[in-house]
């Protein structure tokens, strides 16, 4: 029951069963993030990396809302962001430069996630960030990392400064534009930043009390932080596997 289900289109000829796999995954991610409105419209991607030397990657045909796309109308695009395949839609390759520089230097990285909600850009305007407030805060403790706002990712030079501010970490603030995550599955990735948007909705909520804040001490954050075991590549998939069951309930032309 818990498996995922065959597509309901086969994949294009001389297309890898892998990447029919990823390119489902992909669009049904898309569609949980719409599903939890964590978009921001047209704007914004999600990218999966293709198991192929040429480091190919796949992203959203710009224009589409997230609630609209599909397996089969995911673009592949190169580094550059520029389309390597025909496709009858049109990409967004200043969009691209976040997600590029991670893929470039993150080979554990196979899924990037990137948002702009409410709760997360108000989150990423304070100066002190997030704070280890709540329970879902805590299993970012000490695996959160901050990178300053540069304007608008057009500029390739600032691909190295932002690889170097996400290090090794699974998510990040981007300061004055909103919240990143990085998975080695778009299950990984989503409930990342499902919980990542929680822990802002929280904070913000608990601050907009005025009452003094209970933070625990840092022996306690330390120690549910590591009760957040993410070692294993398989963690998120209970919850994933779940909401993709509801997904197909409601509707999985996701998978054509």
């Amino acid at each position: 029951m818990n498996e995922i289900r065959p597509a309901s289109l086969t994949p294009t000829p001389g297309m890898s069963d892998d990447e029919w796999r990823l390119r489902v995954e992909l669009a049904a991610c898309y569609r949980l993030v719409a599903k939890y409105r964590m978009t921001d419209t047209v704007y914004t991607h999600i990218s999966t990396r293709l198991p192929v030397p040429e480091r190919h990657f796949l992203i959203n045909p710009y224009g589409l809302m997230w609630d609209e796309i599909t397996a089969s109308s995911l673009v592949k695009v190169g580094l550059d962001g520029n389309k390597v395949e025909p496709s009858d839609y049109d990409v967004n390759p200043a969009g691209f430069t976040i997600h590029s520089a991670i893929h470039m230097t993150r080979s554990d990285v196979v899924c990037v996630l990137h948002t702009h909600t409410k709760a997360g850009v108000a989150l990423s305007c304070l100066k002190e960030g997030l704070l280890p407030l709540n329970q879902h805060a805590l299993q970012f403790y000490g695996r959160l990392a901050y990178h300053d706002y540069e304007g608008v990712a057009l500029d390739l030079d600032e691909r190295q400064r932002l690889t170097a501010s996400l290090g090794q970490n699974p998510a990040m603030v981007l300061r004055n534009h909103g919240l990143l995550t990085v998975g080695r599955s778009a299950a990984e990735a989503f409930i990342l930043m499902l919980y990542l948007e929680r822990s802002c909705e929280v904070q913000l909520a608990a601050q907009a009390t005025g009452a003094e804040l209970v933070i625990p001490s840092p022996e306690i954050c330390a120690h549910v932080a590591g009760q957040y075991d993410m070692s294993d590549p398989a963690w998120p998939e209970l919850p994933w596997k779940a909401m993709l069951r509801e997904l197909d309930r409601s509707d999985p032309s996701y998978r054509r």
